[in-house]
């Protein structure tokens, strides 16, 4: 038997390479698992590093086995020496095979028949209630790997119908597995929650009452002192999970997640548990968007905290409060606007802080456009002209790309929502001939550089309306912009992105972040759709700006085809014709 273990000292390649020439092993490894497995379990141990050694072929370290060697039946291997032993709810025989489905899962759940991996299931349940910490956290790891893996049209290979006799004891063995010593915060455990519940969907609904109990339970004792992150994620993600499953079949069900999860949500950001405070915004964003047009006074209550200067002075904070704002005001504009408080300015504050520095002015402008898309008109019309200053003071104190992008994508917003005209009249209030000096130097030259299929069509409309709806276009000096501009937004329909960046900004320093800095981690299962302000009112903006041409022809026979045959590059003007062709319009 000493020889047997010395065969492991064999370079992995060679077993690997030359497989045929070593398959005079089997019977040997044949005999070693058949006889007395329960004492010879070490010797089981090396028996099936052996077989594992043996059957990969070719392998990728995202993906471990995908091709095993055709000269080992891992089907006949796992049926007669796998199964027996999972059989077996406790002993090192299974110990060892549970040991193995933890280091490498690939070898057989990617190789197996289906059939042979719903056979495993039941049994790797069993075995999470074994006392063994490290038993029950191979178990559920092996189970985490199974309900990833995928089958045909990249579904899940196990679906929710196949686990529906297994789903109660699941559910079950994995909370009881967290009760068990040494597994309070197993991240393990909680990944194969997060992963049961993703399968299981709507299965999992009938339970959701119990089972938010135990995960807020969970929440609030960990919350007294964090210090398993990836327990701590996946626990989140596992609410987020619950949230989102429940509500798609009954939004009203949201509620009842709020009386659950706010009590806690409460208590954690009384004890400002720093960790916690980036998924708490983001669990709460994602409960007040399930919500109709109105926020609960719950939240109005909460809105004033929210803009504190010290929960903005944490990076990991930003991306979530500043998602958290964008609900609020997307849900209730025009209550925050006529609210006792007035809530505009700490708003507003919110914005000059973040737009200020390099590294969240993005975030800054996500708020802006919020604020602008959903704020009455009325609310922030005494603030409109020093929000556009505070913008000029950084283009010219600090321009970058990312700036100038999230700027544009800003201008033809508001021009989107407010009228050409008004972003036409509130750049010339600044300084006179502002407006020009805007198209000249920054639309017209870096439109080019906008990215994202939103961002991309809020530029072209806003833009349209520029040269189609502002007489200052038409009948000052700034005429001469207007093929220039018409002739960038043909580019930008039709050129590719422009993606360079100036050789200046490729080492931007990090800003000054005194001391640590809780970092922010996205929730997978918080994630927000994409919101298109403009939505279905323009479907395609080559066929807006035909439309819009053909409007302004009319308004003023003669001058439009003029203007573009004399002036317009003929590669352009071709473009052109195609958008008039297929907006059946012309110009006259």
């Amino acid at each position: 038997m000493t020889n047997f273990h010395a065969l492991l000292t064999l370079d992995n390649k060679l077993l690997q390479t030359d497989v045929s020439c070593l398959l005079f092993l089997f019977p040997c490894i044949k005999f070693i698992m058949l006889s007395n497995p329960g004492e010879n379990w070490k010797h089981k141990d090396a028996a099936i590093y052996l077989v594992t050694s043996l059957a990969s072929k070719a392998q990728t370290q995202k993906h471990g086995i995908t091709q095993a060697n055709e000269l080992v039946n891992l089907t006949e291997f796992f049926v007669n020496h796998i199964l027996p032993d999972l059989k077996s709810p406790n002993g090192k025989s299974s110990f060892v095979v549970l040991t193995m489905l933890h280091k490498c899962p690939s070898i057989f759940f990617l190789q197996l028949p289906k059939e042979q991996l719903l056979q495993a299931v039941p049994l790797l349940i069993t075995h999470l209630q074994a006392e063994s910490t490290v038993e029950h956290t191979y178990a559920a790891h092996a189970l985490e790997r199974l309900f990833t893996m995928r089958g045909p049209n990249n579904s899940t290979l196990i679906t929710a119908a196949e686990m529906a006799p297994f789903t109660e004891q699941l559910l079950n063995n994995l909370f009881k597995a967290l009760a068990l010593p040494g597994s309070a915060e197993n991240e393990y455990i909680m990944k194969a929650i997060m992963r049961s519940f993703s399968l299981l969907q709507e299965a999992i609904v009938p339970y959701i009452p119990t089972l938010i109990g135990q995960l807020t339970h969970k929440l609030l004792l960990v919350s007294k002192n964090p210090s398993k992150p990836h327990f701590n994620h996946y626990l989140f993600e596992s609410l987020c999970l619950s949230v989102r499953i429940t509500c798609k079949a009954n939004p009203t069900t949201v509620s009842s997640f709020e009386e659950a999860l706010f009590p806690v949500f409460t208590e954690i950001l009384q004890n400002d548990v720093q960790e916690f405070l980036p998924y708490v915004f983001q669990v709460m964003s994602l409960l007040l968007e399930i919500h109709s047009n109105s926020i609960p006074a719950s939240y109005m209550a909460l809105f004033p905290h929210l803009l504190q200067p010290v929960l903005w002075e944490r990076t990991g904070n930003i991306p979530p409060l500043v998602r958290l704002l964008q609900a609020y005001l997307e849900k209730g504009g025009a209550t925050i606007a006529g609210s006792a408080a007035d809530k505009i300015p700490g708003l507003l504050g919110v914005f000059q802080k973040l737009i200020a520095s390099k590294a969240n002015d993005h975030q800054g402008f996500y708020l802006l456009n919020s604020i602008i898309e959903h704020m009455p008109p009325e609310s922030i019309t005494q603030y409109r002209k020093q929000i556009f200053i505070l913008l000029f003071q950084r283009l010219q104190g600090s321009k970058t790309t990312k700036f100038i992008k999230s700027f544009l994508v800003f201008i033809n917003l508001y021009c989107v929502k407010y009228g050409a005209i008004a972003l036409q009249e509130i750049f010339d209030s600044i300084q006179p001939k502002m407006f020009g000096m805007v198209l000249e130097k920054i639309v017209i030259p870096e439109v080019q550089k906008v990215s994202g299929t939103v961002e991309k069509k809020i530029c072209a409309v806003g833009i349209t309306k520029v040269l189609t709806e502002c007489p200052a276009m038409m009948d000052t000096e700034y005429t001469k912009l207007w093929i220039p501009l018409l002739q960038a937004l043909i580019g930008f329909f039709e050129l590719p992105e422009d993606d360079s960046i100036p050789d200046d900004e490729h080492f931007i320093d990090i800003e000054d972040t005194p001391g640590y800095q809780t970092a922010f981690s996205q929730l997978a299962f918080a994630g927000k759709k994409e919101h298109d302000p403009i939505g279905d009112a323009v479907g395609n903006p080559k066929i807006l700006l035909a439309q819009s041409l053909h409007k302004l022809s009319t308004a003023c026979p003669g001058r439009v085809p003029s203007m573009l045959s004399t002036s317009l590059n003929a590669e352009a003007l071709q473009f052109l014709q195609g958008y008039l062709q297929a907006a059946t319009v012309q110009l006259v």
